[in-house]
């Protein structure tokens, strides 16, 4: 498996991504907000993606956007084959746009909103913290983003404050600061940290009843 940062030459991929995240958000039920098969190969030929090859196959897939002039940057539009889930190839896709995010933005917060438990404790292994939406960009281009997100009317109902997802964020200036201090500033962290150890803990149990 190789994971690399996209280029022009990877456009001809961008027809089966597309696929693969609108599939996949039928399959799951869950919020995922579409993207155009325009806007997807802008961010191939941009280099602002990375994606995961078998060789000549497609594997996997994950892109980056910068919010309020690089201030903000977010990890956008994970997606895995069918053919290559559960096999840990999510969680090492997040961590090369991850580690190419820092790189190309070291100073940006680097965030994401997700309904989805297993990326909540990917990020949160990366050094994600729960926070308020409102700690996020408050660009209304990003916002407008999740209209094609079939939970978008609970985030036009609450003012932008509420939504199934969860957000996280990434600060570089915070990190520097010791765990105690951003556990003060955010005291729900510490409920959310015990929901991905339950679920890290279910996760456990149901590959060992099965394996």
């Amino acid at each position: 498996m190789n994971i690399v940062i996209a280029n022009k030459s990877h456009s001809k991929y961008a027809t089966i991504i597309s696929d693969t995240i609108t599939d996949s958000a039928k399959i799951r039920g869950t919020g995922i907000a579409k993207r155009s098969l325009d806007y997807i190969i802008t961010k191939l030929e941009n280099k602002n993606a990375v994606i995961a090859l078998d060789g000549d196959k497609f594997a996997g897939f994950c892109y980056i956007e910068a919010w309020d002039h690089g201030k903000f940057v977010a990890n956008s539009g994970l997606i895995v084959h069918p053919d290559y889930r559960n096999q840990g190839l999510a969680k090492k896709i997040k961590k090369v746009i991850f580690d190419y995010s820092k790189e190309k933005f070291p100073e940006a917060k680097i965030f994401g909103i997700t309904t989805g438990l297993a990326i909540l404790k990917i990020n949160y292994d990366l050094g994600y913290r729960p926070v308020t939406f409102s700690e996020l960009t408050d660009d209304k281009d990003f916002w407008k983003g999740c209209r094609t997100c079939k939970n978008y009317d609970v985030l036009t109902r609450t003012e932008q404050k509420l939504c199934l997802c969860t957000g996280m964020l990434y600060d570089p200036v915070q990190k520097k600061n010791s765990k105690k201090e951003f556990e003060q500033k955010h005291p729900y962290n510490k409920k959310v940290l015990q929901r991905l150890k339950n679920i890290k803990q279910t996760l456990f149990l149901k590959n060992k009843k099965n394996g």
